[in-house]
């Protein structure tokens, strides 16, 4: 098959990219770059550069040949969604649908969606199931839920095939994959950056949590094992019109639990300092995942939090300066090769 993925040169999409063109199926990938890295799309892919509310440069793609749409595109950091949620309803939400209405009309009615545990808010229980209370405390998770909303409303009326996949806290990196946002905004590898010298602390936003420890509690799982979900749902496509799963590990890990680990496994001290708490945070989001592997046999590879860190670390090491570090690398070894005789 010929799969789109839009955000294909993100953290998640670039994996997936990869073990999609490992699995024999050919691959687009669509990304305006603005949080993307083109260093981050694997050999193999073609690339297209354009922004998914761009409908022109959609057409163009969805015209290609392309059987199914896996999409990564918009906006994740909850917290901003608080200050600007404009700009994620826009985003996430308004993009979703052009892109939604150019499927429609290039006759492509695949869709694995980049859904999120946040569109839960905080749950009545746990571990969370798939059929629990649907109440975002963030734009964030408002934003992807409204898409899922319109998945579910296009599958009824226009027989969409489609399956969303609500992740809890991707982590971790491949050997050649890692996670550099800019500016970032995800805790381990912010404690990675302390470790390396980049940042003087971490913060620790709240310690009153009703938790064990008074922080929050998240559901880490590693992106390899996350990518693997992707590439399981489209096989499962084939047969299915309609699936919803949560992607998870089952276990949480604190704030304070993942700093203490980032400290044994990088051998630094890692500076800390408690601030006030993020308007919108749940206190635990921790996922079943049961239903996933009991339907699609999807089992996580990486399920402890010391070896999703570990991972990480040694991404992080190689690449202090993220996918910057990848293209200086790269422009050495052409200089190199240029001076051979």
């Amino acid at each position: 098959m010929k799969i789109l993925i839009t955000g294909g040169a993100g953290y998640i999409g670039g994996v997936v990219a990869e073990q999609l063109i490992a699995a024999g199926h050919r691959v687009l990938v669509y990304d305006d770059l603005s949080h993307g890295h083109r260093q981050a799309v694997p050999e193999g892919a073609e690339f297209l550069q354009a922004s998914v509310g761009d409908r022109s440069s959609l057409k163009r793609a969805l015209s290609s040949g392309v059987e199914a749409v896996m999409h990564f595109a918009g906006l994740i950091e909850a917290g901003e969604s608080m200050k600007r949620p404009e700009a994620f309803f826009r985003t996430n939400s308004a993009n979703t649908l052009t892109l939604l209405e150019e499927m429609l009309a290039q006759n492509v009615n695949t869709m694995v969606f980049s859904s999120t545990a946040a569109v839960y808010g905080d749950p009545e229980r746990l571990p969370i199931l798939e059929g629990s209370p649907l109440r975002p405390t963030n734009a964030y998770g408002e934003s992807k839920l409204m898409v899922e909303q319109m998945l579910g409303w296009f599958h009824r009326i226009h027989g969409l095939r489609y399956c969303a996949l609500r992740y809890f806290n991707a982590a971790g990196a491949t050997e050649q994959r890692g996670e550099a946002h800019h500016p970032e905004s995800h805790l381990i590898p912010l404690v990675l950056q302390v470790a390396l010298g980049q940042r003087e602390r971490i913060m620790i936003y709240g310690d009153d949590y009703p938790t064990d420890d008074g922080t929050c509690v998240r559901d880490y799982v590693h992106v390899s094992d996350l990518a693997a979900a992707h590439v399981a749902a489209l096989e499962a496509l084939k047969v299915n019109t309609q699936l919803i799963y949560n992607v998870g590990t089952g276990t949480g890990a604190s704030v304070r639990q993942v700093l203490e680990t980032a400290r044994q496994v990088t051998g630094f001290a890692i500076p800390a300092q408690v601030v006030a708490r993020r308007p919108g945070d749940p206190a635990v989001l921790v996922a079943s995942s049961a239903k996933l592997a009991g339907e699609l046999g999807w089992k996580p590879r990486y399920t402890g939090i010391r070896e999703i860190i570990d991972s990480a670390w040694q991404w992080h090491r190689k690449h202090p300066e993220g996918y910057q570090s990848v293209q200086k690398v790269a422009a050495k070894t052409r200089s190199s090769n240029l001076s051979q005789p």
